[in-house]
C-alpha cells in the first residue's frame, strides 16, 4: 500500500470515528454526499406545506444562509417529491453547493434535477451552470474525495464525462454545442487526440446548421489530427487526414479568419510528408531494397517537385534504376 493510500485510509477512519461521536445525525443525500443535521434546530425552519417550506428555502438563500436553504430544500424533496415545488428545491440545493465551492456535488445535484424534472423552468439555466462548473475543472480544479471535501486530483477524463452528461441531458439546448466542443478540448489536454477528433466530428455533424460551432469543430478536428501526427514518430497517415481536414475547413468556410493558419499548417504538413518519404527512401536504400527506395523517392517528387529534397531524390532514382533487377522473361 503506497503512502497516499495509507493516508486516505487513516483519514477515513478518523472521520468515521468522529461521525459516531457527533451529537447530530449524519445524513446522506444522493449526489451531494454526507452532511450533519443539527439537533434541535428543525423547528426553526420546518413547515407543514410544500409551498411554505420552499419559501423558507428561498428566503434563506436570499439571506445567504445556505445551511438552512439546503435543509429546507431537502425537506421539500423528501416530503413532497411530486409537488410543483420540488424542482425549484433541487435547484436551490445545487446553488448552495456551488456557492460553498463544492462544485462536483453541485454538478451532481443539478444532474439530479435534469433527470427527475426535465420540464423544470430552470432547466436551461441548470445546463449552463453545469457547463460553468465543468469549465472550472477543465481549467485545472481538483476533484475531491471523502464526501467531496478533500482535494485529490485534476482529471480531464472526468471533466469530459461532465460535458458528455450536459450534452446527453439537452442535446439540442443552447449549451450543448459548446459542451460538445469542450469534450474535444478535454481529450486534447489528455493528449488523446483520437477521442478529441471523434468529439469534434460529432460537433461538426450534429450542429452543422450552426456555422460558428461547425467551423470551430472542423478546424479543431484538423488541428487534433496534426497534433496526433507530430506526436513521437511522425505518422504519415494521420498527417494526410490532417491535410484533408484542413482542406474541408477552408472549402466550407473560406471567409473564416483561421483559413490563413490552415494554409500554413497544410504547407508544414506537406513539407513534413516530403521529409518523411525521403527518410523512408534512405532507409530502404541503406538496406539495399532498391525498388522500395525508388518508390519513396518518387513520392517525394510527386508531393513537391520543388522541395529541398527533390534534386537529391532525382539523382538517387537515376543511380538506383540500374540496380533494380528486371524479372526474367517467362
Amino acid at each position: 500500500m503506497n503512502r497516499r493510500s495509507s493516508f486516505l485510509l487513516l483519514l477515513s477512519a478518523c472521520l468515521l470515528f468522529l461521525a459516531f461521536r457527533a451529537p447530530a445525525p449524519l445524513i446522506y443525500a444522493p449526489g451531494e454526499g454526507w452532511y450533519y443535521e443539527p439537533a434541535g434546530t428543525t423547528s426553526k425552519w420546518t413547515r407543514t406545506r410544500a409551498k411554505d417550506q420552499l419559501e423558507v428555502a428561498e428566503q434563506a438563500f436570499t439571506n445567504g444562509d445556505f445551511t438552512i436553504t439546503q435543509h429546507a430544500a431537502r425537506r421539500v424533496i423528501k416530503v413532497w417529491p411530486l409537488s410543483d415545488y420540488a424542482p425549484r428545491a433541487e435547484y436551490l440545493i445545487g446553488r448552495c453547493l456551488e456557492q460553498r465551492g463544492r462544485d462536483e456535488a453541485a454538478f451532481n445535484a443539478y444532474q439530479n434535477l435534469t433527470k427527475k424534472y426535465p420540464r423544470s423552468q430552470n432547466y436551461e439555466d441548470v445546463l449552463w451552470r453545469q457547463y460553468g462548473i465543468a469549465n472550472r475543472f477543465l481549467a485545472g480544479e481538483f476533484f475531491r474525495v471523502l464526501w467531496g471535501y478533500l482535494p485529490l486530483y485534476p482529471s480531464m477524463d472526468e471533466t469530459a464525462k461532465m460535458y458528455g452528461k450536459i450534452v446527453e441531458s439537452g442535446p439540442f439546448s443552447s449549451v450543448a454545442p459548446h459542451a460538445q466542443l469542450k469534450i474535444g478540448e478535454a481529450r486534447e489536454k489528455q493528449k488523446d487526440y483520437e477521442q478529441a477528433v471523434k468529439a469534434y466530428e460529432t460537433a461538426a455533424d450534429r450542429y452543422h446548421n450552426r456555422p460558428l460551432i461547425a467551423a470551430d469543430a472542423m478546424y479543431r478536428t484538423a488541428l487534433s489530427y496534426q497534433k496526433q501526427a507530430t506526436t513521437s514518430e511522425y505518422d504519415q497517415g494521420t498527417a494526410a487526414k490532417a491535410i484533408a481536414a484542413y482542406a474541408d475547413f477552408t472549402t466550407f468556410y473560406p471567409e473564416d479568419p483561421r483559413v490563413a493558419n490552415a494554409q500554413k499548417a497544410t504547407l508544414l504538413l506537406r513539407a513534413e510528408q516530403v521529409r518523411g518519404n525521403f527518410s523512408i527512401a534512405k532507409y530502404y536504400e541503406k538496406n539495399r531494397q532498391w525498388s522500395g527506395a525508388v518508390v519513396y523517392y518518387n513520392e517525394v517528387l510527386q508531393m513537391d517537385p520543388n522541395s529541398p529534397y527533390a534534386t537529391e531524390a532525382r539523382q538517387r532514382i537515376e543511380m538506383l534504376k540500374p540496380r533494380i533487377q528486371t524479372p526474367p522473361a517467362s
